[in-house]
């Protein structure tokens, strides 16, 4: 059950902030992890550390 509660924190999380809802600084705090360690676990369930839409991406490749 313990081992069930710490998944269930983690994926909530990782889903609130794969949605632009939570900063990962504040999804790493509600499942109990360092910022960089949740953002390294995130790979793990298929979620992108970077959130960056199509108009950001294209912004940024004009940049560089």
């Amino acid at each position: 059950p313990e081992a069930f509660a710490e998944d269930a924190k983690f994926l909530l999380a990782a889903k609130l902030f794969e949605l632009g809802r939570l900063s990962s600084s504040r999804a790493a705090a509600l499942c109990g992890l360092a910022r960089g360690d949740f953002l390294l676990s995130l790979r793990e369930i298929g979620v992108s550390m970077i959130r960056m839409d199509r108009e950001d991406l294209r912004a940024e490749l004009a940049r560089g």
